[in-house]
């Protein structure tokens, strides 16, 4: 969340970011019922201050002998209002807070402004769009013919829009877990966790996806859990409420999980097979860090993702995300979008943020500075080091031969006892 005062002492600011981001956040109400709160403190303390002078009066008074009854109904009457002040202030207070929940964040100067995904930039294309001599097969169907992949028994066991792999389906998607878990933890230093994927309110509150996007999770009512829609959630949230060193930074963590995600409403040919489903595995990445480095620290984590595409031989482009187009927790995000052939357009695999301290101040992630001093708020960083479900997509499409067969990249047949390629029936 962004802090209270900052808000107060660039009320200006935040409306022209908040514009830029295309939301209206009754920011002219807060500032309103803010401002009352604040009267109305002061209006109690001055009460209280009064109360106190009375208080020494009527002592005074019954040591002499003299009746007290004035001062003493004076004081009821001061009492009465304070206990029904603290009541309106109690309100505000809450109002206050669960607006503040609701803000996003501010975007960074350097975030292009637009309304939408047109207004994205790119900023790199690594690979060569591959040409094919023969009709181009998707997903799905590559899927089908293989006998990996079973979307039917999928939807008969649970809904539409769940996977079910088969046979050397089921081992590429621990294939690629595992060659992505290794490259992320021997050559790019980090530790990796395994969480729970249940997770209480506080901790989805922590990351931002509640109070606003209660509607769009899946929860266990009775127990007030949640199935995370991403393990950023529960590593994030590893040091809620905690106080580290500077020298403790950065800390770099990776996590192999389930994603749970409800997806409500209609999003054409991403609905369609893998590219957008109510559960998948994603790799993630998450960096805590000082406010100093956390940029630089967003441009590693993206080269980190990358660094997966490359070892697969999959051409890819980074995009800068526009102001209308980013997440509610981030200050500055690039989508790593791969080629995908059957539909000739590129497709999102990965989402690097820098959250700013936006997400430590919700969790009270604090680190103390090396050279002394208060203890301040950390920056978190976070992005996919991949979706597994959209780095199949494409990696069946993209090296998919004339057969129907798909050539696997040197880089993962290691992890699939050295098969080259996926075959009907095999």
């Amino acid at each position: 969340m962004l802090d209270l005062r900052w808000i107060r002492e660039n009320v200006e600011y935040v409306r022209r970011k908040m514009a830029e981001r295309g939301v209206d956040v009754g920011l002219d109400e807060f500032l309103e019922k803010d401002a009352l709160r604040r009267s109305l403190l002061q209006e109690v303390e001055a009460l209280k201050h009064r109360r106190n002078e009375l208080t020494r009066q009527i002592g005074r008074l019954k040591q002499t002998g003299q009746d007290p009854t004035d001062l003493l109904q004076e004081n009821q009457r001061i009492s009465a209002r304070i206990e029904e002040l603290d009541a309106r202030v109690a309100e505000l207070d809450a109002w206050v807070e669960a607006w503040l929940l609701r803000v996003p964040n501010i975007p960074h100067e350097s975030v292009p402004v637009g309304p939408d995904a047109s207004h994205n930039i790119e900023v790199r294309r690594w690979g060569e769009i591959p040409s094919f001599a023969f009709p181009v097969r998707d997903h799905v169907d590559l899927g089908r013919f293989l006998g990996i992949l079973d979307l039917e028994r999928a939807a008969k066991i649970a809904a539409a829009r769940f996977p079910l792999f088969k046979g050397r389906g089921a081992r590429l998607v621990r294939a690629l877990a595992q060659f992505m878990l290794d490259l992320h933890i021997r050559e790019h230093g980090y530790q990796e966790v395994w969480v729970p994927y249940l997770v209480n309110r506080t901790t989805m509150t922590g990351t931002g996806q509640l109070p606003k996007f209660e509607a769009d999770l899946y929860a266990v009512p009775s127990d007030d859990l949640f199935l995370i829609p991403t393990a950023e959630v529960p590593v994030t949230n590893l040091f809620r409420e905690e106080t580290l060193s500077e020298s403790e930074l950065p800390i770099r963590l990776v996590c192999w999980s389930p994603c749970f995600r409800r997806e409500a409403g209609a999003y054409g040919q991403e609905s369609k097979g893998l590219i957008r489903q109510h559960q998948f595995d994603k790799v993630e990445l998450v960096h805590i860090t000082t406010p100093e480095r956390s940029y630089d620290d967003l441009e590693v984590l993206t080269h980190h993702a990358e660094a997966v595409l490359q070892r697969l031989g999959i051409p890819y482009r980074v995009m800068l995300l526009c102001t209308g187009d980013m997440g509610f927790a981030a200050a500055k995000t690039y989508d790593i979008e791969a080629w995908l052939p059957s539909q000739q357009r590129w497709l999102e695999v990965s989402s690097c943020s820098n959250c700013g301290d936006f997400q430590a101040r919700r969790m009270g992630l604090r680190y103390r500075p090396a050279g002394g001093g208060k203890a301040r708020y950390a920056h978190t960083l976070n992005g996919s080091g991949l979706a597994i479900g959209r780095t199949i997509v494409v990696l069946l499409e993209n090296y998919q031969q004339a057969d129907g067969s798909v050539l696997i990249p040197p880089a993962l047949r290691p992890y699939l006892d050295g098969l080259e390629y996926l075959t009907p029936g095999a």
